[in-house]
């Protein structure tokens, strides 16, 4: 939400500074809109039914329940290279470590493997905060 805000009021500044110059003639088109293509697993991930949500931040991560907004689990990860990410934390449900291993798929999948050997499917929530 707070992204769009700031989109619509660079966009609204942006068409006053272009009627404010008053240009005529013919204006040549320009490319569309730069958008930043995501890197790594920095943002926000949901889990493929939906019920966890993890945000990846600066080495650490945190996973919320998406229906109650409850603290699921939170640690750091390090990336082991540009598509490979070691995940260690805390479950705060069982009150135990989790461990996980995550390979970036694409940029918007990262397919993770606990140390138990289960195996999950996370994706990037665009737009998402």
């Amino acid at each position: 939400m707070l992204h769009a805000r700031k989109f619509a009021t660079a966009a609204t500044l942006a068409a006053v500074v272009g009627l404010a110059a008053c240009q005529s003639g013919p204006r040549e088109p320009g490319p569309g809109p730069i958008v930043a293509a995501p890197s790594g697993v920095e943002g926000a991930w949901i889990d493929a039914a939906g019920t966890g949500l993890t945000t990846f931040s600066s080495g650490r991560f945190e996973t919320i329940a998406t229906d109650s907004r409850q603290k699921l689990s939170e640690g750091t990860y390090t990336m082991r290279s540009p598509t490979l990410v070691e995940i260690t934390g805390i479950s705060i449900i069982r009150q135990s470590p989790i461990a996980f291993n995550c390979a970036l798929a694409t940029p918007t999948q990262l397919n993770c493997t606990s140390s138990a050997g289960q195996q999950f499917v996370l994706t990037r929530r665009v737009g998402a905060v």
